[in-house]
C-alpha cells in the first residue's frame, strides 16, 4: 500500500538554514550528486523507468528539499548574510544545471527509454515528461560541442548572475528612498489606513510623524487619495525611477543589466539555432510561433483600444470640470480616476476595506475551494517558520492529507515586492511504497495590521489572494506522481496563468462574497447597495488597464523578439507605446528598470502569458457562469481535468476536455466590459 510521507523532512527547517554553512554544504551535495547521476547512467545499459528516472527523480528532489528554503528566504527575509551565500551559491547552481542539461550520456539514456518496448506501456504522464525532458535537453544545447557549448554555459551562469542582481537594484532602491512628513495637513484626502499605517511605520523608526516608502501599501494610497499634488508627483518621481540612472547616484542602475540580459539571450538563441529569444522562449509554449503571439495582441489592443480612449476622454472631462485640471499628469491619473469613480458609483477601495478582513476572507477563499472542489483545509499550529505573520495550512481531500502550503501575507522590510507562488515540495512518487506530497509557498505584500485591528485587505488585495491561491491549488490539487509533469512543471507558460485567474471570478459573485465578505467590527454582510456600486464599478477603466498589460506584453516580447546589436530598449518602448497605449508616461519615466517579470523572472519574452491565459480562464468560468458558480459538478470537472493532471497533458486538450470546444475570446472581452 502506498504510504503518504510526511515526515520532518516534508517541510523546510528555516530555523537550521545557517547562511555560514551555506556554500560549503551546497559544495558537498552538488558532489555527491554528481557522482549519483554518473552511477545511475553508468548502470542504465537497458534503462527501464525505475532503474533511471526514479533515481533520477530521487537525486534531483534531493536538491530542491536542499536549495527551496534558502531560495525562499532570500525573497521574503532578504539580510545580508543570506543575501551573500544566495549569491555565492548562484554559479555553481547555474554550472550543474547546464552541465545537466548538456549530458550527452544522460540524454542518450532518456532517449534508450523512450525507444524501448517499455515506453509503450508508460502512463500518458510518464510518456509526457519523457518527451519534455528529452525537449529540454535539446533546447539546453544537449548537441553543442566545443566552443559554443562552453559559450553556452557561460551565458547561463551570467544571466543568473544578473537576475539575481537586478532583483536585488530594485528592492535596494525601494528601501532606499522614504518620506518623512510632520505636518498632517500635507497628508490631506489620505484614508485612516493609511494614515495610521505611515504613523505606525514612524514609530517603528523610532520617529514623530508619518513615514511612507514605495512599498505598494504605502505607495498607492498617496497615489489615489492624497490631495497634495507635489507629493503625488514626489513620490511618482521616485517610483518610476527606481533602479535608473535618475535615482541614488545611479548606484542601483538596472539599465546595463538591461543590455547584457538582452544581448546574452539573443546569443543563446541563436547558438540553439533560433532566429531570436521570442522564438526559444515560443518553443515551450502553447502559441505555436513569435507571429502568433504578435498577431494576438495586436488583435486585443485593437478590440480595446477605443474603449480605454473613451476612458481617458472621460476622465480629462472629468478633471477639467469638476476640478479645473487642464493638464492631466502621470500622479494625477490615479488620484482623479479615485474621484471620478467615487462621484460615479459613489465607491473606494476605502470603503470597501473594513468588509475584508483578512480571517473573513481566508475562510471564505477556503469556503469556495472546498465547495467546488471538495477539499478541507484546516491550520497547523506547530512548525518551523521565519516570520510571525507566516501560516501553514493543510489540505485533505475524502479525510486524506494531500498537500500543504504556507501563507506569507503582509509587506515588511526585506521582503521581495509583489505576490506569487513557489514550489516548496512536488508531489511525485518516491518508490512503489512511497508518494511525497506537495507543499507550496503563498506570498503577497497587503498592508499589515494596524495596532489591535486586523489586516483589512482592498478588494485588489482579496482577488489577488484569490490569484495566488488559484495556482496554489494548480500545484497542490495534482494527481500526478511524476515530478517534472507535476502540479505547475510541465504546463505550457502561457497558460499556467489560468488556474489563479479563474479563481479571481469568485470575489465578483455575489454569492461567494456572502462568505468572503464581512465587517470586521460587526460582522455584518458587504451591504447590498455597496455590493451593487462594486459590480457597477468593477469594469472602471477596464479599457485603460487593458491596453496597459498589453503595453507590457508587447514591449517584453517586441523587444526579444526585435533584438540586435545596439537596440534601444526606451525607442522600443516608446514606439509600443504610440501604437497601444492611450496615455503616455512623462519622458523620466524608467518602467523598464524594475520590470523584475521579465528580467530576474521567468516571464522574458512571456509576459503575454497573463492575457493568452486569461482567454483561457475566462472561458473555462463562462462555463459555471452557465452551470451555477457553486456547482459541484463543475467544479469537479474542473479540478479533474485542469488542475489534476498538471503538465501530463497538453493546455489545449486539457482545456478541450473541461470546455468541450476550443476557446474564444468573447469572454473575457464581456467579462472586460470590452464588446468585440
Amino acid at each position: 500500500m502506498t504510504q503518504s510521507v510526511w515526515d520532518a523532512t516534508t517541510l523546510p527547517e528555516f530555523s537550521k538554514v545557517d547562511p555560514a554553512n551555506i556554500v560549503a554544504d551546497l559544495d558537498t551535495l552538488l558532489e555527491k550528486n554528481r557522482a549519483d547521476i554518473d552511477a545511475v547512467v553508468s548502470k542504465n545499459t537497458a534503462p527501464t523507468w525505475a532503474s533511471l528516472v526514479l533515481p533520477l527523480d530521487n537525486i534531483h528532489d534531493r536538491l530542491s528539499h536542499f536549495w527551496s528554503p534558502i531560495s525562499h528566504l532570500n525573497s521574503v527575509q532578504n539580510t545580508p548574510e543570506i543575501r551573500e551565500a544566495y549569491n555565492a551559491s548562484l554559479p555553481k547552481l547555474s554550472e550543474y544545471y547546464t552541465e545537466l542539461g548538456q549530458n550527452k550520456a544522460l540524454y542518450e539514456a532518456y532517449k534508450a527509454l523512450a525507444n524501448s518496448d517499455e515506453a509503450k506501456h508508460l502512463t500518458a504522464a510518464q510518456t509526457e515528461a519523457l518527451t519534455q525532458t528529452i525537449r529540454d535537453f535539446e533546447l539546453s544545447g544537449v548537441g553543442l560541442e566545443g566552443a559554443a557549448k562552453k559559450r553556452y554555459g557561460e551565458i547561463s551562469a551570467r544571466l543568473s548572475e544578473l537576475g539575481s542582481q537586478f532583483g536585488e537594484n530594485v528592492l535596494d532602491a525601494t528601501r532606499a528612498w522614504s518620506k518623512l512628513i510632520t505636518d498632517e495637513a500635507e497628508l490631506a484626502g489620505l484614508p485612516e489606513s493609511a494614515l495610521a499605517q505611515a504613523k505606525q511605520m514612524a514609530e517603528a523608526k523610532g520617529k514623530d510623524g508619518w513615514l511612507f516608502t514605495l512599498d505598494i501599501p504605502s505607495y498607492l494610497p498617496v497615489l489615489s487619495y492624497a490631495d497634495n499634488q507635489a507629493l503625488r508627483e514626489e513620490m511618482y518621481t521616485a517610483y518610476a525611477t527606481r533602479a535608473s540612472e535618475q535615482s541614488d547616484d545611479g548606484k542601483f542602475d538596472n539599465a546595463p543589466l538591461i543590455d547584457e540580459i538582452l544581448a546574452l539571450r539573443h546569443e543563446m538563441a541563436q547558438i540553439l539555432g533560433f532566429d531570436n529569444y521570442a522564438e526559444l522562449s515560443v518553443a515551450t509554449k502553447m502559441a505555436e510561433n513569435g507571429q502568433q503571439v504578435v498577431d494576438f495582441l495586436d488583435d486585443l489592443a485593437v478590440k480595446s483600444k477605443p474603449s480605454a480612449e473613451q476612458d481617458l476622454a472621460g476622465l480629462k472631462a472629468f478633471a477639467k470640470q469638476e476640478h479645473g485640471v487642464d493638464t492631466l499628469n502621470a500622479w494625477d491619473v490615479g488620484y482623479y480616476a479615485e474621484k471620478l469613480r467615487e462621484k460615479k458609483y459613489a465607491i473606494s477601495q476605502e470603503v470597501l476595506r473594513p468588509y475584508f478582513p483578512i480571517n473573513k476572507v481566508t475562510s471564505g477563499l477556503f469556503y469556495v475551494a472546498q465547495t467546488l472542489f471538495g477539499v478541507d483545509i484546516r491550520e497547523e499550529s506547530d512548525f518551523d517558520t521565519y516570520h510571525q505573520d507566516v501560516k501553514l495550512f493543510t489540505i485533505s481531500k475524502d479525510g486524506v492529507d494531500v498537500a500543504r502550503f504556507f501563507l506569507d501575507p503582509f509587506a515588511r522590510e526585506g521582503k521581495r515586492g509583489g505576490a506569487w507562488m513557489d514550489e516548496c515540495r512536488v508531489r511525485r512518487r518516491i518508490d512503489e511504497s512511497q508518494l511525497q506530497l506537495p507543499v507550496a509557498y503563498l506570498v503577497c505584500n497587503f498592508t499589515p495590521p494596524i495596532g489591535d485591528q486586523p489586516a483589512l485587505l482592498t478588494h485588489d488585495e482579496v482577488t489577488t489572494l484569490f490569484h495566488e491561491f488559484g495556482h496554489g491549488l494548480h500545484h497542490m490539487l495534482t494527481q500526478v506522481d511524476v515530478s517534472s509533469v507535476s502540479g505547475i512543471n510541465g504546463v505550457a507558460w502561457d497558460a499556467v496563468e489560468l488556474p489563479s485567474q479563474f479563481m479571481e471570478n469568485w470575489c465578483w459573485e455575489p454569492e461567494a462574497l456572502a462568505h468572503i465578505a464581512g465587517h470586521f467590527e460587526s460582522g455584518e454582510p458587504l451591504p447590498q447597495d455597496l455590493l451593487d456600486k462594486m459590480l457597477a464599478a468593477k469594469n472602471f477603466q477596464s479599457g485603460m488597464q487593458m491596453v496597459r498589460q498589453l503595453e507590457f506584453s508587447l514591449f517584453d516580447f517586441r523587444l526579444h523578439r526585435e533584438y540586435k546589436a545596439g537596440i534601444s530598449v526606451q525607442a522600443v518602448l516608446d514606439d509600443v507605446r504610440s501604437t497601444v497605449a492611450v496615455m503616455t508616461p512623462p519622458a523620466f519615466n524608467r518602467f523598464q528598470n524594475s520590470f523584475s517579470h521579465i528580467f530576474a523572472g521567468g516571464y522574458a519574452a512571456g509576459y503575454y502569458s497573463y492575457k493568452w491565459a486569461e482567454v483561457l480562464s475566462a472561458d473555462a468560468f463562462s462555463k459555471f457562469e452557465e452551470d451555477g458558480i457553486f456547482n459541484t459538478e463543475t467544479g469537479a470537472h474542473f479540478r479533474d481535468t485542469i488542475l489534476a493532471n498538471g503538465g501530463s497533458r497538453s493546455a489545449a486538450e486539457l482545456f478541450e476536455a473541461f470546455r468541450g470546444r476550443e476557446p474564444r475570446v468573447d469572454a473575457l472581452l464581456r467579462h472586460s466590459g470590452i464588446a468585440a
